[in-house]
């Protein structure tokens, strides 16, 4: 785990497991109901799709989560935390709250521009800017629609991938556009399994995102974190980040690598 983070600050900075079938020789990966966690999702039938670097290869799967992209995801909900206690902020889900949407439908920006696509087109060009570099790539979300919720995306990523990494926008409300941030625990889970054990290697790998993001003059949103209770942590055991690229108001200029 400290080497992809390792390994991953490096790339930053020059730039800003069981398998079940093939699709055009992608590797097809489900998500197993032995895992740990894997009983708490309840959108569970697509599949992420695994690419290998050709090139210097350096053995590390990189997880890129193109944020909301779940058909019916937003009527079908699951436990907040794996030991079903309350969430502690709020958001798409209220805090108090013991159930959390599955897969919100994300926001639409100022020109109407859905977020699941924005996020789709930024994790296509991170995931060839990765393969370039010589990691593997996990792309949980590989087209329009993935059936399978934030906590069956979090165990899959868990079990074959060695960071996680999900690209969102966020739906703040505000008339401008604050920059970059990432999602970091909360301090009331940070006592709580599973995030007691990894919340520091969030932490590590969300400043290591901002690094390399304010090192390419991104803006960046005050110190560049922000607590906010995300299922995604709530069941991580790799190292694991919600990053928000901007919000509602962001410029998006975003063209899918060819």
């Amino acid at each position: 785990m400290k080497k992809g983070i390792v390994f991953l600050i490096v790339f930053l900075m020059v730039i800003s497991f069981p398998i079940c079938g093939y699709a055009k020789g992608k590797e097809k990966i489900y998500l197993d109901s032995s895992w740990k966690y894997a009983d708490h999702a309840r959108i569970t039938s697509g599949y992420a799709v695994m690419y290998k670097a050709k090139k210097n290869r350096k053995d590390i799967v990189i997880a890129v989560n193109a944020g909301h992209g779940t058909k019916g995801g937003s009527s079908v909900k699951t436990l907040c935390h794996p030991d079903g206690s309350a969430k502690v902020t709020g958001g798409t889900t209220a805090a108090g709250s013991v159930k959390a949407v599955a897969v919100s439908d994300g926001m639409a920006f100022r020109d109407g521009t859905a977020e699941r696509d924005v996020t789709l087109r930024m994790a296509r060009i991170l995931k060839k800017k990765l393969l370039a570099e010589g990691y593997d790539v996990l792309m949980v979300r590989d087209g329009k629609d993935v059936q399978l919720d934030n906590v069956a995306r979090t165990v899959i990523c868990n079990n074959v991938a060695d960071c996680h990494i999900a690209l969102h926008w966020d739906s703040d409300g505000l008339s401008y556009d604050k920059g970059c941030f990432y999602a970091s625990v909360p301090k009331q889970l940070k006592n709580r399994k599973p995030a007691a054990s990894y919340w520091k290697e969030h932490d590590a790998l969300g400043k290591a995102l901002i690094k390399g993001l304010r090192s390419k003059k991104v803006k960046i949103s005050g110190t560049g974190a922000a607590e906010i209770d995300l299922t995604q942590t709530s069941y991580s055991t790799i190292p694991s980040v919600d990053i928000e690229l901007g919000n509602q108001l962001s410029l998006i200029h975003i063209s899918e690598p060819t």
